[in-house]
């Protein structure tokens, strides 16, 4: 088998001071990064007792956060707007941050509504979801006879 070296176009000065001139804008990590949708990673845990979610969220507040249950459907949502303007400078390029995501879950039948609690520490939302006295699993030891 033998390989052949495709020479193309001579021409090649356009063509590389328009890969020169575009290359930058559309490879720009600035560009890429505000089209990927940014959704935090979530964990789900259940023990006898409750569900747990816990939502990697850094660099928010917990002012930014809404939590919302409406029928079996739990809603967490997040918005973060900062602006940052210096009156005393000509800017070349500024960037505003706008952050905000929504996750919904739907919950079982078998949680109380009344007890569900939420906290946020070091960048992890934690949403505790207890679960109705008659749906906790009670543990016995069964003997064999």
């Amino acid at each position: 088998m033998t390989l052949v070296k495709f020479s193309g176009n001579k021409n090649r000065g356009v063509d590389n001071w328009v890969n020169d001139f575009f290359n930058p804008i559309f490879n720009d990590s600035f560009l890429s990064d505000r089209f990927i949708s940014r959704v935090p990673a979530v964990n789900v845990a259940e023990t006898s007792d409750a569900y747990h979610i816990e939502l990697a969220a850094p660099g928010l507040e917990k002012g930014d956060f809404k939590i919302n249950v409406d029928g079996d459907v739990l809603t967490i949502s997040a918005e973060k707007k900062v602006e940052s303007t210096d009156e005393g400078k000509k800017y070349s390029k500024r960037e505003y941050s706008y952050t905000s995501f929504t996750r919904s879950f739907t919950l079982p039948d078998s949680i109380d509504h009344g007890k569900i609690d939420a906290n946020y520490q070091d960048g992890v939302l934690k949403v505790d979801i207890t679960k109705k006295e008659e749906a906790k699993v009670a543990s016995r030891l069964i003997e064999v006879k």
